[in-house]
């Protein structure tokens, strides 16, 4: 008369529509975040290849030249004349481009 029955709680739904959400937020990071860092990556790589002696250049570190040699790991940069660094392949940033060094 006063205590209620109590009834046990449904089982928890493990439909599709419980993991949309997830699913939707996986999509939405691979194609605005994972996918264009990629396709960055690739562009990079392909930059890094094709690299040759007598293109201009800038680093990471922001040193602006003209490269002179090109080794598997090291890149030569001319930054004035007479003047060579070597810095690691993969701290050249951009391939600028033809004349922009006299432009400076």
């Amino acid at each position: 008369m006063f205590i209620s029955n109590a009834y046990a709680a449904g089982a928890p739904a493990t439909d599709i529509m419980s993991f949309l959400p997830m699913v939707v937020i996986f999509v939405l990071f691979y194609f605005m975040l994972i996918r264009p860092q990629m396709k960055q990556a690739k562009q990079h790589k392909l930059m890094l290849e094709a690299l040759k002696a007598g293109d201009e250049v800038a680093t990471t570190g922001g040193i602006v030249g003209k490269v002179t040699k090109v080794s598997d790991s090291f890149v030569s940069i001319e930054i004035a004349a007479n003047t060579v660094v070597h810095v690691q392949k993969h701290t050249v940033q951009t391939l600028l481009p033809a004349g922009t060094l006299k432009s400076i």
